[in-house]
């Protein structure tokens, strides 16, 4: 039996069947959230590899332990091989903005890979937190969009120099690290520091990055109680072969990349009793430091070192940064300003926080290397606690000198 529905009837009708078909299709109130784009320029090839390629794998561990997410946006990752040369670094740092239009940079790792494309980055408003030491990027010419949560190059020198002079009571030193500006920057942090607790650098080596044998650069060692090297990479370990082989016994102290912990599985007792400074160590005897080098050795079967905690860290600092700001990178100037605020409390290689210009301030350590049940170790023997890239002296004094140079400060023998 049919009957006729009255206007209002249908109305009602067709409102109940839209409502019924709302409530089983339900659409989207909110889009999902694009992927949060982070880039890695580090370095695969050449003298400089073992440390590039430990920070690909900091990144990546800390990625995995966040499931690829940050404050709830799907992480897309793209790691870039510099090549170690500042023209591929900014090839690359133009390929990773330009074309994968990533919302932050991690690395590079040389200074000089970094001086070449801050400009560049700076002008494209692109977040970069690097492992490079380059001082002035935090210093007389500091970057905006510019993290280092790292080290400056002679940050973890002031506090060896103060260690060396002090507790190990050496008086007169030789200086022996790469030309150029990292090695240049770690020695003239050393040389300051040094001096003014009542040392003297009696002579200042410079081997080029890529030198197929140190024998002729040692040989210039003398008359001297003692040696701080800073070599990066793979370098310290062909350093300290020659070294021992001329038959030298001078102490020998360095900073976080001349006794980094990656590279003691590939030292021999050659390196034994050589003392470092380290914003990373080993060691560290945390819940979150274990978690890292156990994640470390399950996926890579390698113990971590400053390399690679050095980016986890900076990765930790990007989620943090993302979680200030909402979620949200289209405001670059909030996101930078949200990354600079970050301070966390505990982080493998300790607790950190952001000076006003944009450098990590954290604890440092000092390690010894020893042998322990047949295996070579660093174990830490003392932790200077929040040290700033200006160490102790007045900030505004400081910047009023150069920045640390191959000739500065001077060599005064």
């Amino acid at each position: 039996m049919s009957r006729k529905l009255t206007r209002r009837q249908m109305m009602a009708a067709t409102a109940a069947g839209a409502a019924a078909a709302t409530f089983k299709f339900p659409m989207p109130a909110i889009a999902q959230a694009a992927p949060f784009k982070l880039g890695l320029l580090t370095v695969k090839t050449g003298p400089l590899a073992q440390g590039g390629i430990q920070m690909e794998q900091g990144v990546v561990t800390f990625l995995k332990e966040k499931n690829y997410t940050f404050a709830g946006r799907k992480v897309d990752f793209i790691s870039a091989d510099t090549g170690g040369n500042p023209a591929g670094t900014k090839t690359k740092a133009q390929e990773l903005i330009e074309r994968d239009k990533v919302d932050a940079i991690l690395g590079p790792l040389a200074a000089f890979e970094l001086l070449a494309i801050t400009d560049y980055v700076r002008d494209q408003k692109t977040p970069m937190l690097s492992l490079a030491g380059a001082e002035d990027m935090t210093q007389r010419r500091p970057n905006p969009y510019f993290l280092r949560p790292a080290a400056s190059s002679s940050q973890a020198m002031h506090p060896m120099a103060d260690f060396a002079a002090k507790e190990l009571k050496l008086k007169r030193v030789v200086t022996i690290s790469e030309d150029f500006a990292f090695g240049h920057e770690q020695m003239g942090g050393f040389q300051q520091t040094f001096e003014e607790a009542g040392g003297r650098i009696v002579n200042k080596i410079w081997p080029p990055l890529v030198t197929p044998d140190y024998t002729p650069f040692v040989a210039q060692i003398a008359d001297c109680d003692g040696v701080c090297q800073g070599f990066a990479g793979s370098n310290p370990l062909r350093f300290m072969k020659t070294y021992a082989a001329a038959g030298l016994k001078y102490p020998v102290v360095s900073g976080e990349t001349g006794g980094d912990d990656a590279l003691l599985r590939s030292f021999g007792d050659e390196a034994l009793g050589l003392y470092s400074c380290c914003p990373y160590t080993l060691d560290h005897n945390t819940d979150s430091n274990k978690r890292f080098v156990a994640a470390m050795v399950k996926d890579y079967g390698v113990e971590p070192g400053f390399y690679a905690a050095g980016l986890y860290v900076a990765a930790a600092v990007v989620a943090a940064g993302l979680e200030k700001s909402g979620g949200k990178t289209d405001d670059k100037e909030a996101f930078v300003k949200a990354l600079k605020a970050v301070d966390l409390k505990d982080t493998p290689r300790g607790p950190i926080k952001f000076d006003h210009l944009g450098n990590v301030v954290g604890d440092f350590y000092i390690r010894h290397l020893e042998k322990v049940n047949g295996k070579l170790v660093n174990k830490t023997i003392k932790t200077y606690k929040n040290v700033s890239q200006f160490w102790t002296y007045d900030e505004k004094k400081f910047l009023q000198q150069p920045v640390y140079s191959r000739n500065y400060p001077p060599l005064k023998t």
